[in-house]
């Protein structure tokens, strides 16, 4: 028999509820955990990798306590921090050649870190074991800190010194500051953004004192933000001029079509002689329709109607000719003096026939003729 047949009636049966419930599974602010394969920062894992809070921590330990350290690490201050050399050299390429250098000087060797504050140094030298830092550490030496790791070639320093200015440490008062530091510690992203900052806000970052100081000392670096300004300035007013051209291309293929719909299909109080107006009609929804129908209008009545003789019927021979030059088959365009602007053309001097073109050319670029509608049609009417 086997093991379940041999337990008597009277022995103790375990029942579900007194099964204890399992403990919950770290979480993972606690406990980081990487599958086989997949890449972190970029860079592909080695086998499998599991870091808690208590290695962490451990890291942690090691730095504050210096426990068998080898490395003295010594500032203007007067300060002193002890370091492991194994642990500087693998964290920073420059640190492991000083400490190559000073090899054969005993067990303890001694590194000078000059023009920094003790406190800053101590930041740079915890993150080179734990990655960690304080924010109120890193508000405070964060420029220290930026140049401490372009020094020693730290680079996940140096991407979380511009994170944390990109996101609120850099301002109007600091920026000339900090955009001169970005240029020399070969931060391009943070050099574009406060190169940026510093255009969108010229009036108020001219007026500081930083500002006052790099005249002073680097006057190349001023003209060449002048230029900047400059030249934005030139670019936004080219936008604008870009934008407003393009606008009044619209307005006139929107005039095109307008034109093409009031002469083909009517609208509705004008159309063509044989168009059979309701009074129930639907709106019409083209915007230009109205304006166009008093033009019209006035053309049919004016007695001026000779070219140059009245602005309006001016406007409405160009609204012709330029009809004209867009159609394609005046044979069954219903749009009145198509065919004979046609023949106009033919005669046009050279000049007059380069404008049109370049005219005609725009407005083609800038609206998709062919998905259109109406006018479209007398475009495609003969392809």
């Amino acid at each position: 028999m086997g093991k379940v047949d041999s337990i008597s009636e009277g022995s103790p049966v375990v029942s579900e509820k007194s099964v204890p419930v399992a403990p919950p599974l770290p979480s993972p602010a606690t406990t980081i955990y990487c599958h086989k394969g997949l890449a972190r920062n970029g860079s592909k894992l080695r086998g499998y990798s599991r870091v808690s809070t208590a290695t962490k921590d451990l890291w942690e330990r090691l730095f504050d306590e210096g426990y068998r350290a080898d490395v003295t690490i010594n500032n203007d201050d007067g300060g002193t921090i002890y370091a492991h050399a194994s642990i500087l050299g693998m964290a920073s390429p420059v640190m492991k050649g000083m400490l190559k250098k000073l090899k054969g000087q005993g067990r303890q060797r001694s590194i000078a870190i000059r023009g920094v504050p003790h406190d800053a140094v101590r930041v740079f030298i915890r993150f080179l074991y734990s990655s960690c830092y304080e924010k109120e550490e890193m508000e405070e030496f964060v420029l220290h800190l930026l140049v401490l790791s372009h020094t020693f070639v730290v680079p996940q320093l140096k991407q979380e010194c511009v994170l944390q200015l990109e996101q609120g440490l850099l301002t109007i008062e600091n920026v000339v500051d900090i955009f001169q530091l970005a240029l020399l510690c070969d931060a391009p992203r943070l050099s574009f953004i406060c190169h940026r900052m510093i255009l969108r806000n010229f009036t108020a970052v001219s007026a500081t004192e930083g500002w006052e100081a790099m005249k002073q000392s680097h006057p190349m670096l001023e003209k060449e933000l002048l230029g900047s300004l400059i030249y934005e300035e030139n670019m936004q007013k080219e936008r604008i001029r870009k934008l407003n051209e393009r606008k009044i291309y619209l307005q006139l293929y929107e005039a095109m079509e307008a034109l093409v719909h009031i002469c083909r299909d009517g609208c509705l109080t004008i159309g063509p002689h044989d168009k059979d107006f309701k009074a129930n009609q639907a709106p019409c929804h083209y915007a230009a329709c109205k304006g166009l129908e008093m033009l019209v209008r006035h053309f049919a009545g004016c007695k001026l109607r000779v070219p140059g003789g009245c602005v309006h019927c001016k406007r409405m021979w160009q609204l012709l000719e330029l009809h004209s030059r867009l159609c394609t088959n005046s044979d069954v365009c219903r749009v009145p003096l198509c065919r004979n602007f046609k023949e106009r053309i033919r005669r046009q001097s050279k000049k007059d026939e380069i404008k049109w073109r370049i005219l005609v050319k725009k407005i083609l670029r800038t609206v998709p003729i062919v998905g259109a509608p109406f006018f479209s049609w007398e475009i495609v009417s003969s392809s």
